[in-house]
């Protein structure tokens, strides 16, 4: 995860996270019991998605990445198509997920799972180096509103 967070381009996380924090992440994810699905190669995570409670009720968010090197192999439709039949079978009505405008891939793959815009946070996220990040908000509803 730490080089993607470097890479700088698709996280909300920034670079100056060490291995130990982004590890401790990790671990909570783990611990709070969220739908957590990781990409292993050869013993080595090379990418997760995590679909976690937002306190709404049946709501959650998601969150994925996967390494450089493995992207564009289909993985990221695996760990979608994955965590979302896990979110559906646990009862969650809606997933909600943000992501980078400029981040053409991801929002295609999102769009054909079924995942809408919803909305657009201007200027949301403060960039170390001085600048903002937008996001684009998207959903998908799993089971029909109560």
């Amino acid at each position: 995860m730490k080089s993607v967070v470097d890479e700088g381009r698709w996280l909300a996380a920034e670079s100056d996270q060490t291995v130990e924090a982004l590890t401790e992440r990790f671990r909570t994810a783990v611990a709070d019991e969220r739908i957590l699905f990781v990409l292993e190669d050869a013993g080595r995570i090379v990418g997760a998605i995590a679909v976690h409670p937002t306190g709404v009720e049946g709501v959650h968010n998601l969150g994925m990445w996967i390494l450089a090197e493995f992207r564009g192999q289909g993985w990221g439709r695996r760990l979608l198509d994955t965590a979302l039949d896990a979110a559906r079978a646990a009862g969650v009505r809606k997933v909600v997920l943000e992501v980078f405008p400029d981040n053409g891939r991801a929002i295609a793959l999102y769009a054909s799972s079924g995942f809408e815009i919803e909305g657009f946070k201007r200027d949301h996220y403060p960039r170390r180096g001085g600048g903002v990040r937008s996001a684009v908000v998207m959903a998908c509803f799993l089971h029909p509103s109560r």
